[in-house]
């Protein structure tokens, strides 16, 4: 192990034996070392600080190692060989490092294949370690294929890189390429507890598993935050508590993002505003915060979708409780809208500039979803004897019956349909520049006028022969209908309402009778003029003058 007093650098791995979570890897170049069906090239892929450049000088080593070399691999850390130990030190004269983010183009490649002419001076191998090797120009690239395929047989190359895809295919064909994983947080807790044992430091489990956490998977990472914790905690003296990581990250505590969801749920909206700038004020990571609210949001849909959950590295046991009490007034639908919404406000924090005042706004928003869902839970309470959509040819059923569900599953579709138009009128600019029409509709009259303006024919079509208006309100409009209103009435209106007026309507549906049709009000009212003019003196005399004649219609001046 090395005396070194940056933890990072100190324990990092100095067999294969110590590589944290790629035991199959090194199993396999082990055995392949052993076997000496060694390729010329080997690709090294990975996110940051998983032990690509480690494992990279533990192939150097195994095929140079001077104890070793009929068993394949390289000597222990109790006694290192001369050759390891130069390894180590980074001074062996036939172990070549490159750094190619900082050496990019074909001069510094030419002038490695220079050197790969000449013969390793005191190891087996010379061996040419090329560092994120994805930033390499497409000349060097190219300068390094025919060396890469046919190398001196001396000669291997050790490539790493965090971005394959950026390596072109033709490189990729002459490695022999290994995958290092992330490491899991149950071995990453493993090593972090091991090494602050080793280091006298005292550190709370649940500290140690928020580090572990917040590294996702590089155990570089976590051990440069563990590194960090114990700092704070030789200065300060005391045991490291999860709040402390909470405050060295700018993590929010998730009991208290659970409780701040209550509030949203419960529509506290002065409440839940209070808790966020609370948050806010100890230090709060915007980015982290919304990064938690989808992890949230995450185990509240498993929790409705797959049933208790259980408890492991990423959630205590108070946890549990909270969420389990919370859920029960969530389901999937709203979970999934509000997962999109914090993805939105993700996006823009890129663009704003105040990262507060999006976090504010973001609480709102999901409080206004949750006050649309419970208005329209409102309705279907107080509309028991709604219907739903039924099949074939008819709108409704007969059925009394009737599952609630699919009466609010009308309601939520009215949801998703109309927010879907809204996201279509913001970006598609023809939607959008009607949205500047902003109709006023105060009455059932005024909607018909509108749908005659704006050529809705079919709509217009409906609203005068098949719907029967039980009740109209701006925003709300409740109906009954017959058997032969369209199936994609609702939905059509919905649209044309929020492009019309930029403002969501619902259509609540209604078993009462309603009024007679438009279209019935006006056969009424001719029926009556007929009526009262074919009793008038002077369609009589008219009459008696021509006993054949009939009158069959009356139309005012202003209907012609």
């Amino acid at each position: 192990m090395i005396n070194n007093k940056i933890l990072a650098l100190k324990y990092r791995p100095q067999e294969f034996k110590d590589l944290i979570g790629q035991e199959v890897l090194a199993q396999t170049i082990t055995n392949a070392i052993k076997l000496g069906k060694t390729p010329n090239a080997y690709l090294l892929t990975g996110i940051r600080g998983v032990g690509k450049t480690t494992t990279a000088r533990l192939i150097a080593k195994s095929l140079n190692c001077l104890k070793n070399e009929d068993e394949g691999t390289h000597c222990s850390s109790e006694k290192f060989c001369d050759s390891c130990k130069e390894i180590i030190n980074s001074n062996h004269m036939d172990i070549l490092e490159m750094d190619a983010a900082s050496k990019t183009g074909i001069d510094d490649i030419r002038e490695l294949i220079e050197n790969a002419k000449y013969s390793p001076t005191s190891a087996k191998f010379k061996i040419f370690i090329i560092d994120e090797v994805h930033m390499l120009s497409k000349q060097a690239f190219n300068g390094l294929l025919k060396t890469l395929e046919e190398p001196p047989p001396r000669l291997k190359f050790i490539l790493a890189t965090t971005e394959v895809r950026k390596i072109p295919v033709t490189i990729l064909s002459r490695c022999q390429r290994f995958d290092l994983k992330r490491v899991n947080l149950e071995k990453l807790f493993l090593h972090l507890e091991y090494i602050a044992k080793k280091e006298n430091g005292s550190i709370s489990n649940n500290a140690l598993q928020l580090i572990a956490k917040a590294s996702e998977g590089s155990v570089r990472d976590a051990i440069s935050l563990l590194d960090r914790a114990l700092v704070s905690q030789s200065i300060h003296n005391k045991e490291i508590q999860d709040q402390d990581v909470r405050l060295m990250l700018g993590l929010a505590d998730r009991s208290k993002l659970i409780l701040l969801f209550k509030q949203m749920l419960s529509g506290n909206q002065v409440e839940a505003i209070n808790l966020l700038k609370e948050m806010i004020d100890s230090g709060l990571d915007a980015k982290n915060f919304l990064n938690d609210i989808l992890e949230i949001i995450y185990l509240f849909n498993r929790r409705i979708n797959l049933g208790p959950i259980e408890k492991d590295l990423m959630i205590s046991e108070s946890e549990i409780k909270l969420i389990n009490d919370y859920s029960k007034n969530l389901d999937s639908q709203d979970l999934g809208i509000f997962w999109q919404l914090t993805i939105k406000t993700m996006d823009d924090l890129r663009v704003v500039g105040n990262e507060n005042l999006s976090l504010e706004m973001y609480i709102m928003q999901l409080m206004h979803l949750k006050k649309i869902d419970q208005k329209e839970e409102a309705l279907i309470e107080s509309y028991s004897n709604e219907e739903s959509l039924g099949t074939k040819n008819s709108l409704v059923s007969s059925s009394e019956e009737q599952d609630d569900k699919k009466i609010k599953s009308v309601y939520k579709n009215q949801l998703k349909n109309t927010e879907q138009v809204k996201t279509n009128l913001i970006k598609n600019p023809e939607l959008r520049s009607q949205l500047s029409k902003n109709l006023s509709i105060k009455t059932f009259k005024d909607l018909i006028q509108a749908a005659t303006n704006e050529k809705e024919v079919e709509l217009k079509y409906d609203l005068e022969r098949n719907v029967k208006l039980v009740s109209f309100a701006p925003g709300k409009i409740n109906i009954s209908f017959n058997e032969k209103l369209n199936k994609n009435f609702i939905k059509n209106l919905t649209e044309q309402l929020l492009k019309w007026t930029a403002e969501r309507w619902i259509i609540s549906l209604s078993k009462e009778q309603g009024e007679e049709t438009i279209y019935e009000k006006n056969l009424i009212n001719k029926k009556s003029k007929l009526d009262e003019e074919t009793n008038s003196q002077a369609v009589k005399d008219f009459l008696n003058a021509f006993p054949d004649a009939k009158l069959v219609d009356v139309t005012e001046e202003n209907d012609a």
